[in-house]
């Protein structure tokens, strides 16, 4: 094998060793999301002091995501570093003007249900998902 062939397979290990710890962290986020989510209803009702501590287990795990994350992302050649950042950059446009928005249909009462965070969320999956399709399909 050649140096850049040796170099190649390395950085492609490294990707996919990032990809999956990202893969991770974030299915062990979304289940520990589970826990303030479900646990007040199922198991122990009302008692605040378990309710911070399973939201302050999320936020923590949160924070390793984050920072897997941020790993994956420096492990990405720079083709693929762009098309990621700049997905997020919009998604993150879309989030706060849509957001908002949706905010303010609620509070002036045009829309007849109460604006949930989950709509927003779907939002900025969705319009991430589709950015990084539009862009590795443009910059291809």
């Amino acid at each position: 094998m050649t140096k850049e062939k040796i170099e190649t397979s390395n950085w492609q290990g490294e990707t996919k060793q990032t990809t999956i710890r990202l893969a991770k962290w974030t299915i062990l986020w979304m289940l520990t999301l589970t826990i303030p989510a479900f646990g007040p209803a199922l198991f122990w009702g009302e008692n605040h002091l378990i309710n911070s501590l399973a939201i302050l287990l999320n936020v923590g795990v949160g924070i390793g995501m984050i920072i897997a994350n941020i790993k994956h992302l420096n492990t990405l050649d720079e083709l693929m570093k762009k098309i990621h950042l700049e997905a997020m950059g919009i998604s993150l446009g879309v989030a706060v003007v849509g957001g908002i928005a949706y905010s303010m249909l609620d509070v002036t009462n045009i829309i007849p249900f109460d604006a949930d965070i989950s709509g927003l969320i779907i939002l900025i999956a969705l319009s991430y998902l589709v950015l990084v399709f539009v862009n590795f399909w443009r910059y291809k």
